[in-house]
């Protein structure tokens, strides 16, 4: 009988070897490329000595050093905007990148009538940074009319309410000083509520709650810690109840139970942050603009700051912002969120008392600086700064800072009033043609920064002193 030998070559190809024999049996060699191909099917770790390339990363981006931890893809990349070249990640079953970060999850959020909806269209600078809950809505909610779904998912805006607009100029401020930039994650909810006490029952403040909840999954998630310091409320001329004291106990109960949900989440109290709403080019006066006065000095132990008069923001001819206006009332947002956070004081200043000076009158006004009448008029006030009288057939000849006491306003009078006398200030003024709310005004004080100013907050005050 034949010897056979221990070993030997059954098959064999130009490259080597393919199918070989010894005394345990065949032998198959096959090549890399099937070894990968082996291990794809069979669903296995790719070996450490090969980098995890994640092959569903869109084609036309320009990324590298792509790389997997846990399961997240990590890659390093120079994408749109003022992100740029940094760090990128991308969950393996979710197609939204997010700019890397160590810092919390911020959950801006806002809550209000109609004209809380509106957004300006297009992409933010900080594309990467900019969030909200990935249940295909974006930073607008669903005015009331579904019920929010519940997702620690993130996905990109589509366009720029101005929660997103807000965080966007913090974004840039902490860029341009070399700080840490957050991952931001907004939601603005709406409904058609007509009383401020609705708003705060119904279904906005329900997926308010939801989207709570979402920023702190979406926090979790990427195994990072959720804040919600900053809630924006926009609801004022919706209020039909014709009573200023139940629009300011609307708001009131909205605040308390949106900071309860907050705190049932393990969350601190937010800081409320809210434009003073001078109306449109028509309307003018009412009881909702009333009530926002008695919400100015009566607001419980809610943080509350009103930021601006609606007066310094254009309006398009339906009373809504233009697209300038709301950037610039997120701008002023901004800043007073950061004075919060330093510690200073922000106030707008504030007519508090109107008191017959012989027979002129005196208007004490709360300032954080001393006070300025315009020159520039920039809000087409006139020539009275936008002072007016009630009650009275005499008028006001003219408007000055008190020479003693940088934080009062002198009205210089025709004559000396008799009976029950108001003054006004960006309060129930003539219709105007616009751009900006026909209740205007050109007194504020001299804080300034990147050129915008802190102008006075409407009123209407009786005179005393008689």
């Amino acid at each position: 009988m034949t010897d056979i030998a221990q070993t030997g070559t059954i098959l064999r190809a130009a490259n080597g070897d393919v199918i070989t024999y010894d005394q345990t049996g065949l032998v198959m060699h096959l090549s890399d490329r099937v070894i990968d191909d082996i291990a794809a099917r069979l669903d296995l770790l790719v070996p450490q000595s090969k980098p995890a390339v994640d092959s569903s990363l869109p084609d036309d981006i320009d990324a590298w050093d792509i790389r997997m931890q846990g399961d997240w893809f990590l890659f390093t990349a120079n994408l749109f905007g003022a992100d740029g070249v940094r760090g990128y990640l991308r969950h393996r079953d979710h197609p939204t990148i997010l700019a890397q970060s160590h810092l919390p999850v911020i959950g801006i959020l806002g809550i209000g009538g109609a004209r809380a909806a509106l957004a300006t269209a297009g992409r933010s600078r900080f594309p990467y940074h900019l969030m909200a809950p990935a249940d295909d809505i974006g930073a607008v909610g669903l005015a009331g009319l579904d019920e929010a779904t519940a997702t620690p998912l993130l996905e990109p805006l589509r366009e720029l309410t101005h929660e997103a607009l807000l965080a966007e100029t913090l974004l840039a401020r902490r860029a341009e000083a070399g700080m840490g930039l957050p991952i931001f994650c907004l939601r603005t909810e709406t409904d058609m509520a007509a009383a401020a006490q609705d708003l705060g029952q119904g279904r906005a403040v329900e997926n308010l709650e939801a989207a709570i909840r979402n920023v702190i999954a979406a926090a979790s998630r990427l195994g990072r810690r959720a804040t919600v310091p900053v809630i924006c409320l926009d609801y004022c001329l919706e209020d039909l109840t014709g009573d200023p004291i139940a629009y300011r106990d609307g708001i009131l109960d909205l605040m308390e139970r949106l900071t309860r949900s907050l705190g049932h989440c393990g969350l601190p109290a937010p800081l409320f942050l809210a434009g003073f709403d001078c109306g449109t080019q028509k309307i003018t006066s009412g009881p909702a603009l009333e009530g926002q006065w008695e919400l100015s000095w009566n607001n419980g132990t809610h943080n509350l700051l009103f930021t601006c008069p609606s007066y310094a923001f254009e309006l398009d001819d339906t009373g809504r912002l233009t697209d300038h206006g709301r950037r610039q009332k997120a701008q002023i947002s901004a800043e007073a969120w950061l004075a919060y956070q330093a510690g200073a004081r922000w106030i707008c200043p504030t007519l508090q008392l109107a008191e017959y000076d012989g027979q002129d009158i005196c208007i004490t006004v709360a300032a954080g600086e001393k006070l300025i009448l315009d020159a520039n008029d920039p809000f087409d006030a006139g020539g009275l700064a936008g002072f007016r009288l009630i009650g009275t057939k005499a008028t006001i000849k003219s408007v000055e800072i008190a020479e003693n006491d940088p934080k009062a306003v002198i009205l210089r009078l025709s004559a000396r009033p008799e009976g029950d006398v108001y003054v006004t200030y960006a309060y129930g003024a003539p219709a105007g043609k616009g751009p900006y709310p026909a209740n205007a005004g050109a007194l504020r004080d001299d804080w300034t920064a990147n050129g915008l100013h802190r102008w006075a907050l409407p009123a209407r005050l009786k005179v005393t002193g008689l």
